[in-house]
């Protein structure tokens, strides 16, 4: 019987005296990344066993708010094409990429 291989991702937030992220690094070593800073993350993990999500949602405060939108359209159109390799559902996933556009125009961003 052979082993399975672990991965394992982790996430450092360095906060400031009111517990606001002031740092956000993290590491995935199989992905050779180690102690990557980062100004925003979202993180969403499913629980079956209560048919919920659970998240972390945090950005550092310096995060400028035009760089926080162009994050969320590049997470909105991520998730877009993880609902479609995870469903197969062209018709909603034509749905999701219609609005990904549609909040892209509204914020003035261009799409990445």
């Amino acid at each position: 019987m052979s082993k399975n291989h672990t991965s394992k991702i982790e996430l450092q937030v360095e906060l400031d005296e009111n517990r606001i992220p002031e740092k956000l690094f993290w590491t995935a070593e199989d992905g050779g990344i180690a102690q990557e800073e980062a100004k925003a993350m979202l993180l969403s993990v499913w629980d079956s066993n209560a048919q919920e999500t659970l998240r972390i949602d945090l950005w550092t405060k310096d995060m400028p708010v035009d760089e926080m939108k162009v994050f969320f359209h590049q997470t909105l159109v991520a998730m877009s094409d993880t609902f479609h390799r995870a469903t197969q559902d062209e018709k909603m996933t034509a749905t999701m990429k219609d609005f990904c556009d549609y909040f892209a125009e509204k914020l003035e961003i261009k799409k990445q």
